[in-house]
């Protein structure tokens, strides 16, 4: 099985973060915040991140279609998930640009050790969770970097089922035919 990585950067300096990335041996970090900056942890910004890693001869690459902060539908399928911001991304998820980016990281982690990343250090905090839920049931082995001697292995969310090869988060709330 094929392992794809998950990492919030956090309050951490960019030293200790490249590290927990080294630790790992990854070399493509996918930078999935829909907005690549940081006024209050500058070195998380697109171009001084970029440079960092570039020196650590890791590469960079932002999939916006990945970033989280989505709008919830109101006839959102994801019933399950309490925090719009969940079923926002979840909704997302159904989208085509959702699609085209997450081939995209999907044909770089087949080739390099890969990483994506957003600013939560806190995996089931943020859209990493149903991003990783998603590289889950496509076989992966997704592995949450937390330090780097600390990692923890994806579990899919309970509450989740896969319903026409699409996630759906409605704990098997909603019939089938919907």
């Amino acid at each position: 099985m094929t392992s794809i990585y998950s990492i919030g950067h956090g309050t951490r300096p960019i030293e200790e973060f490249i590290h927990v990335l080294r630790a790992t041996d990854v070399k493509v970090l996918a930078d999935i915040r829909s907005a690549p900056g940081s006024r209050r942890h500058p070195q998380f910004g697109q171009a001084p991140l970029a440079a960092s890693l570039a020196q650590a001869r890791i590469d960079y690459v932002h999939l916006r279609g990945l970033g989280g902060r989505r709008d919830a539908a109101l006839d959102s399928r994801h019933v399950a998930l309490r925090v719009d911001a969940f079923r926002g991304y979840a909704d997302h998820m159904d989208s085509a640009e959702f699609a085209a980016d997450y081939a995209r990281l999907d044909a770089i982690a087949s080739e390099k050790p890969t990483a994506f990343m957003c600013a939560e250090t806190l995996w089931w905090r943020c859209h990493r969770r149903l991003l990783s839920d998603r590289f889950a049931v496509d076989g992966w082995d997704v592995v949450h970097l937390l330090a780097a001697a600390k990692r923890e292995p994806h579990r899919l969310w309970e509450v989740a089922r896969v319903v026409d090869d699409r996630l759906v988060y409605d704990g098997g709330a909603i019939p089938l035919g919907r």
